[in-house]
């Protein structure tokens, strides 16, 4: 007897985001690999509310994840099975830094990475002895298996790739390190080169938090990558996330270019280097903020477009230092500019630093999750008011994303690059950020 598992990728309905633009939104990778997972006996569905509001449909089984500022959205949904005595399973991010929370929702948890728990769950669903929690290890990369990309909505303009996962870095802020580890594990570039030629779309999003990684090994296997693509005569427009270590090798740089790279993610976080030892963002320390000139223009010499994310509202940040910020952005490198309120996620040091001094503005868990989405100012910083933090950010983007200030930034893009096809990605991921920033 075939059995039906209902795949869930929640919305925050109180928030949109970067969703609000069809070019930002991602095909949820995780669940694809969790379908990939699931033996062939069972029909899976994926409800993707990136597109549509969640509509019930029959099901033996339901897997739901959710970043944090859509757990609510989730534990309603798994409600309206539970209701009709349906298993529903949870995982994610959210899942993994709050299960005894998520356990109140769900009939169990997937704490970490699927790959090594899910085979146990479909079992233990099969023979009727579901248990609460499910831990997955931080296994070798090598033979993973694709994710099931046909159950992916059509609409999708870029088709998300992972290469790598963990991070040696441990910021302050993020928890990538909890949930996927301090070690840097990659794919075999090969595994990676033959998926990519299963992948119609032209456009491409390599969610690796450094698609580089660290270290000789690391190096040698991005550039195999790189260079498997060109060789294999792939046609693809990618952009990746890396840090800064991204300029340091410009062979690398000149087959990431070759091979279709128009922009690369770095968190700069901020340019002054007392901020960036707040957060203990160590490799840009490191280098020193006088570094990112040179490795603006090491990357625009490859034909690359640099998006650098900044952060507003650490303790040292005050509203004159703040204006620097926005000031700098605009007149620097940076081909488009992020800025996003300091976030304390679960997970994170941030979060119980924050939450032991009694600085969290909203305390009333799960309930003020969905505040939680880094577009408002959910702390007590101590160089300013919550009120002057948002009033300050709101500020800078009303200077950073006039139309003249883009305009100047995607013409010095193509100057710079030489490259209009990543001046062209920095000019729509720009006004990406405008549309957010102006809530639209």
């Amino acid at each position: 007897m075939r059995r039906k598992l209902v795949l869930i990728n929640p919305v925050n309905p109180a928030r949109t985001g970067l969703t609000v633009n069809k070019s930002s939104r991602f095909p949820p990778l995780g669940l694809g690999i969790v379908a990939a997972l699931t033996p062939e006996q069972w029909d899976v569905a994926l409800v993707d509310e990136n597109w549509e509001p969640f509509v019930y449909q029959d099901a033996d089984l339901v897997g739901i994840t959710a970043f944090t500022a859509s757990a609510n959205r989730a534990y309603e949904i798994a409600a309206a099975y539970r209701r009709r005595g349906v298993p529903v399973v949870m995982g994610g991010i959210h899942a993994s830094m709050c299960p005894d929370e998520a356990l109140r929702f769900v009939d169990a948890v997937v704490v970490g990475e699927a790959e090594t728990a899910w085979p146990q769950v479909v079992a233990d669903v099969e023979a009727g002895r579901l248990q609460r929690v499910y831990r997955g290890e931080w296994a070798d990369m090598a033979g993973l298996p694709r994710p099931r990309r046909d159950l992916f909505h059509p609409g999708y303009i870029f088709a998300s790739v992972q290469t790598s996962r963990g991070c040696p870095m441990d910021c302050e802020f993020c928890s990538v390190t909890a949930f996927n580890g301090r070690r840097y594990r990659r794919r075999p570039p090969e595994e990676v080169l033959d998926e990519l030629e299963t992948i119609p779309h032209k456009m491409l999003f390599f969610v690796d938090d450094n698609i580089i990684g660290y270290g000789e090994e690391s190096r040698e296997q991005a550039l195999a990558l790189f260079r498997g693509m060109v060789e294999r005569g792939m046609d693809k427009w990618w952009f990746c996330q890396a840090s800064l270590n991204f300029a340091d090798d410009e062979e690398v740089l000149r087959w990431a270019g070759r091979a279709g790279c128009k922009m690369v993610f770095l968190g700069l976080e901020a340019e002054e280097v007392d901020a960036l030892a707040e957060v203990n963002k160590r490799l840009n320390l490191r280098r020193g903020v006088e570094s990112y000139a040179e490795a603006f223009r090491r990357i625009h010499r490859a034909g690359i477009a640099v998006l650098g994310a900044f952060i507003f509202g650490m303790d040292g940040d005050t509203p004159e230092r703040l204006r620097r910020r926005a000031a700098y952005m605009v007149r620097s490198g940076v081909d488009v500019m992020q800025t996003t309120f300091l976030t304390p996620l679960p997970g994170t040091r941030l979060f119980e630093r924050l939450r032991d001094e009694g600085r969290l503005l909203y305390s009333d868990f799960p309930r003020d999750w969905e505040r939680y989405d880094m577009t408002e100012v959910t702390h007590r910083p101590q160089g300013m008011t919550p009120e002057r933090l948002a009033q300050a950010l709101t500020d800078a983007n009303r200077r950073m994303y006039a139309w003249p200030v883009l305009l100047w930034k995607t013409a010095r893009t193509l100057w710079e690059t030489r490259n209009p096809m990543a001046a062209m990605f920095a000019w729509q991921s720009n006004v990406n950020y405008r549309n957010v920033a102006r809530g639209r």
